[in-house]
């Protein structure tokens, strides 16, 4: 590997995360590779200096960045001709660092990066990110990494340029593992929020005045402030699409039963936002559970009575009393 300041980094994935890293990363460290399947996502971050790759193999730089929703898309990045593997072995990379930053299966992503070094001498960083399209453009987020120390020690300098806090887990595999528990913890409060709105436009509060009410106290958190404009509106188009959201959410059901740990937060959340895609909203932003919230036929009988779900099926018995 060439000395931190010669080394040559490239971003493939220019979505909605991976285009305002890539204008945090040009901006910050001066000159970057980029790559995309679809060539015209590229065209904001070349104005600002990127340089556009015509292949995975001509972006295979040092250090490759990808901002790819599972692991299959970077899987199909490496073989053939035009793949990163060929385009390492052409300019004779030595350890090049492939970095994973999509949320993708914490054991999956661990044979990976096994399989890649073992065979092709490629160290993986898992390097999954929390903070949201807006933690993106602000180059804010926070990164949850795995692997080799010295990898992670030699990506500090491209890290701080989308990210302001850095965590190192462990071993590659266990950024992985933190965001799925992240992912938890962002679901539930998208899902508890959206059952709080709807109760409390049942009651004839007005939701900005919730929100804000909610904002000030404890219930207060990242996820409303990013997220409230969006419930205001009722605009959902665009952001981090409920479809991913349910993949981390599968993932995160994988990992604890794998761990033989809790998931029955988990486990309702998979459910709730797969009823969302189901119904044919999975393109739109997770906060877009409200819509299915609001449109479930769950209900809950007057004066206390069972609760069911939206099939029709018992959850609760009400609890009954008997005469003294």
């Amino acid at each position: 590997m060439t000395t931190s300041a010669a080394r040559s980094v490239s971003l493939l994935g220019l979505g909605p995360m991976g285009e305002p890293m890539a204008a945090n990363l040009v901006r910050r460290l001066g000159s970057l590779t980029v790559w995309n399947r679809t060539p015209e996502r590229a065209s904001r971050v070349v104005e600002l200096g990127a340089r556009q790759a015509a292949s995975p193999a001509e972006a295979a730089c040092d250090v490759v960045l990808t901002a790819l929703p599972d692991l299959p898309q970077v899987e199909s990045l490496l073989a053939g001709p035009e793949g990163l593997l060929a385009g390492w072995r052409g300019r004779g990379a030595v350890d090049p660092i492939l970095v994973v930053h999509g949320t993708v299966s914490p054991v999956a992503v661990r044979e990976f990066a096994e399989r890649l070094r073992a065979d092709h001498g490629v160290r993986v960083v898992d390097a999954p990110m929390s903070g949201g399209v807006p933690g993106a453009e602000r180059g804010s987020l926070s990164l949850m990494v795995g692997g080799d120390p010295d990898a992670v020690e030699a990506l500090e300098p491209v890290f701080a340029a989308v990210a302001e806090t850095v965590v190192r887990m462990g071993e590659c595999g266990s950024g992985q593992l933190a965001k799925a528990c992240n992912q938890v913890v962002v679901a539930g409060t998208i899902a508890a929020l959206c059952e709080a709105l709807c109760l409390a436009q049942r009651g004839g509060l007005p939701r900005a005045d919730l929100l804000r009410a909610l904002g000030g106290g404890l219930a207060g958190s990242e996820v409303l402030n990013q997220k409230s404009a969006r419930w205001l509106s009722e605009d959902f188009t665009g952001g981090g699409s409920a479809r991913n959201q349910l993949k981390d959410l599968v993932f995160a059901v994988e990992a604890a039963n794998s761990a033989g740990a809790p998931s029955e937060v988990a486990e309702l959340l998979r459910a709730q936002f797969g009823r969302m895609v189901v119904a044919g909203d999975g393109d739109l932003d997770h906060s877009g559970l409200l819509r299915t919230v609001a449109n479930s036929t769950a209900h809950r009988e007057p004066a206390g009575g069972a609760v069911r779900d939206g099939s029709g099926q018992l959850i609760s018995m009400p609890k009954t009393s008997r005469a003294e």
